[in-house]
Formats: C-alpha cells, structure tokens, sequence
C-alpha cells in the first residue's frame, strides 16, 4: 500500500496527473472518500496528464462523463446516487469496468459489492484509492494495486 499526504488541491491534482504515466487500457481507479476529499481533484489530474482537453467535472447527475480524445479514452463514473450493484448494472454502468480501449475512474467506488479489486481480469488493473481529509486543506491517499 502506499501513502501519500497533499497539502492542497494542486498537488491532489499533479499526484493524478502522477498516474497518467502508468495508467493504461484496462485499468478501474476506484475512489472512496467522504464529500470535499478530493476524488475530483484526482480526476482533473490524470485527466490532464492524459492530455484530455475538456474540462472534468464530477458526473454525480448523469453518472458518466466519457472523454474520447487524449492518450487513451477517460471514463468518468459516480456512483454516488446509487446504493447497490444492481442499481449500477441497471444503469449500464458495469461495462465501463476494465473496459480495454480506455481508463475508467469509478467515484464512490464503495457501492459497488462485492469488491473490484476480486474480479480483475487477465491484462486487467485495478487501483483502490482512499482519500482522507486530515484538516481543512490535507488529505491522505492511500492506494493498492490489483492485477492478476
């Protein structure tokens, strides 16, 4: 596991940009975090290191934002106003995990059971992020890597 502590937005920002440079076709970042921790944050980030030229914003209304251009393709789910798996696969949105033509990050990944990081595929990657808010303007993030 590894542990890193930002001091504000923009470094939440550059450590996401960070994980462009890994990140490939078949990868799920799944984020879990309480409101304000930063999951957006560390979206912005790797999609600008992705070279995405859109502007991200969290999709907790419509549930997925996709962005087509950059690197690789940018799959941007919130599964916020969602409680179950059902509720999720219902919605059409367990087909963006582990997709291979692009990168997914899964907000609120939390609600999804039982948990991602026990079904990656072969050639598959999944990274299981906590964001922690320490005070005001910190934040720990904790991650751990998943591949078969």
């Amino acid at each position: 596991m590894a542990s890193f502590i930002s001091h504000n937005a923009a470094e939440t920002q550059q450590y996401g940009e960070t994980w462009s440079r890994e990140a490939g076709p078949g990868w799920v970042i799944g984020l879990r975090g309480d409101l304000g921790a930063g999951k957006t944050q560390l979206v912005k980030g790797l999609a600008h290191g992705l070279g995405v030229p859109q502007r991200i914003h969290s999709p907790t209304f419509t549930l997925v934002h996709e962005y087509p251009r950059g690197r690789y393709p940018l799959y941007h789910l919130d599964l916020y106003r969602l409680q179950h798996a059902d509720e999720i696969a219902a919605a059409g949105l367990a087909e963006y995990f582990f997709r291979e033509d692009g990168i997914t990050v899964v907000e609120w990944i939390d609600r999804w059971q039982p948990p991602l990081s026990l079904q990656v595929p072969p050639g598959a990657h999944y990274r299981d992020v906590s964001l922690e808010i320490l005070d005001d303007s910190r934040r720990r993030i904790i991650y751990e890597d998943f591949s078969p």
